[in-house]
């Protein structure tokens, strides 16, 4: 699917597609002063059921605290924005990108804090990450070269733009290395996280992820995937994960918005237990795209559903 749609929201209206710009001279373009989420809309029925949407404002919000960028918005007006955008575009199947950044200031200062903080909401249509072979068999991916930044040095919990230059450095190496994804160490030697993505490792039938102090991101579907685990009776452990627990593993996923969840074949050319997706990350996987596609209850109400009217002949179509 093409990376398009007839609208995208920016500092309070919907503008089209095309005039969404932003002036070259812009704080976010020379410094990555930017902050920014990624949600995922699921179409159940005639609405585009967006998850995790409070949680992802929550966020969001929170980054935009510790990087000097105070959001615009509140969760409830980014909530509305969403809904807006989503209805305008007619999309029910959708990722969603909210992102607020320093706009064109007075001067290139470093601190920019003179300058205007803009806001935009993009929704484009978008499937699955990996292809469904992927999803069933694993990806195979590396550790990466370049070590997660410390704490002290960045704010790994904050979604930050400029921070994602250090993801694409590994996901890059990775990729003119023939593996689809990279996995990266922090500063003492420990497991991470991928490129934009949160992972686990199941070893002796307990589901083992790394802690926030391993400078990753806390994952909204890291959450989800933990809270599912639980609910269905599988241990979960919070801790530092030496490198090599990644070879001695029974079953690894990564978990993100974006990926979803989808299980790794092989680390290192090592291979990852039976080489395809593992029980445990089935399991996992069947409970959660269950409650997206609305054929297991969503009892936490994670999904917030926004009605999406179509037009006669695309109703026909679809």
């Amino acid at each position: 699917m093409a990376m398009s749609a007839d609208f995208i929201w920016k500092n309070g209206e919907l503008v089209r597609w095309e005039d969404a710009t932003v002036h070259v001279l812009s704080h976010a373009l020379h410094y990555g002063t930017s902050v920014f989420e990624g949600l995922r809309a699921y179409e159940i029925g005639e609405d585009a059921c967006v998850l995790c949407g409070p949680e992802h404002f929550e966020r969001m919000i929170f980054s935009c605290k510790v990087a000097y960028a105070p959001s615009p918005y509140t969760v409830e007006q980014w909530m509305d924005a969403t809904a807006d955008t989503l209805q305008a575009n007619r999309h029910r199947s959708a990722y969603l990108r909210p992102l607020v950044f320093r706009g064109h200031g007075p001067s290139l200062a470093l601190d920019g804090r003179e300058g205007p903080i803009d806001a935009i909401l993009a929704s484009v249509p978008w499937g699955a990450y990996y292809s469904a072979e992927a999803q069933e068999q694993g990806i195979d991916i590396q550790v990466g070269s370049w070590r997660r930044t410390g704490s002290g040095a960045t704010a790994a919990m904050a979604k930050i733009g400029g921070q994602y230059v250090n993801s694409q450095f590994n996901l890059m190496q990775a990729h003119d290395s023939g593996f689809a994804e990279a996995v990266a160490l922090d500063t003492q030697g420990f497991v991470s996280e991928g490129s934009g993505q949160n992972i686990f490792i199941v070893h002796d039938g307990v589901l083992i992820t790394p802690t926030i102090a391993n400078s990753i991101l806390g994952g909204i579907t890291r959450y989800c995937i933990m809270t599912i685990a639980r609910d269905l009776g599988i241990e979960v452990r919070e801790q530092n994960i030496p490198r090599e627990m990644l070879y001695l593993a029974d079953e690894v996923f990564f978990s993100g918005t974006a990926v979803e969840i989808c299980p790794v074949r092989s680390v290192d050319r090592i291979v990852v237990g039976e080489g395809s997706i593992g029980p445990v990350t089935k399991a996992l996987k069947d409970e959660f795209f269950g409650i997206l596609h609305g054929t297991r209850p969503d009892k936490r109400s994670w999904l917030t559903p926004v009605h999406v009217s179509m037009p006669a002949e695309e109703r026909q179509t679809a």
